[in-house]
């Protein structure tokens, strides 16, 4: 039985929450997509993105082929508009069978696996990231970096022949846990702090989301900010 909270706010400093998911335990389909972009295209391209991969996992495709058909589709919106605005959304999905699971991300949202400990699946797709890959800066630095926002990969911005769709995948086992979030959450909320929260079993999942949520609103809310919380009982 997979339990879940989950639940996203505009933030303390934007006008407009370009953020979406989706949480379908029936479907076993758990995503965020971080829009940005000019005027609302964020908003439209990061609903673009989730409905494109929701309507491919209900056609049987493989995860990282919805994604694909879902950065087709928002390139291709992207190219009706007249002005030289961007409009792109970073994605992360999870996908849960009874026996495993699969993830797929573009970008610097992020997911975490919970089990007897918190540990980062995704790797970002960010400029900072490959600067701590290559050794140039630290991870504490990186937290801190003025282009720490600037992403190398993104759906909609990145042409498809050079879309990097990365990939991981398990044997989902009970007690097992996942947080997926976009980056108001990271950027705000330490992984201590995180793993304080999601590792609470005397909280109910939506419980840990409202506490994370509120704890990046505390810690400045300086960005659209989404968490889901998906557990395996």
């Amino acid at each position: 039985m997979i339990e879940f909270g989950h639940g996203t706010h505009v933030g303390l400093r934007r006008t407009r929450n370009e953020d979406t998911y989706c949480a379908d335990a029936a479907l076993g389909l758990f995503l965020v997509a971080d829009g940005m972009g000019g005027h609302q295209h964020g908003e439209v391209a990061s609903a673009l993105a989730r409905d494109a991969v929701i309507e491919g996992v209900r056609r049987g495709l493989p995860l990282a082929e919805a994604v694909h058909g879902a950065a087709a589709r928002v390139l291709e919106r992207a190219q009706r508009y007249d002005d030289a605005l961007p409009m792109g959304t970073t994605i992360v999905a999870l996908r849960l069978s009874e026996q495993n699971y699969e993830i797929a991300w573009v970008g610097d949202s992020r997911i975490y696996q919970w089990k007897n400990g918190l540990r980062q699946v995704s790797h970002d797709h960010s400029l900072v990231q490959s600067l701590v890959d290559a050794g140039l800066i630290e991870e504490s630095q990186a937290r801190r970096h003025p282009q720490r926002n600037v992403l190398t990969q993104a759906l909609g911005i990145t042409a498809l022949e050079q879309l990097h769709i990365s990939l991981a995948k398990g044997q989902l086992t009970p007690d097992m846990s996942f947080l997926i979030c976009s980056d108001g959450l990271t950027e705000e909320v330490n992984d201590n702090a995180i793993a304080n929260m999601v590792g609470r079993q005397d909280l109910a999942a939506q419980e840990c989301v409202d506490h994370l949520l509120l704890a990046a609103l505390d810690a400045g809310g300086s960005d659209n900010v989404t968490a889901i919380l998906a557990r395996n009982r």
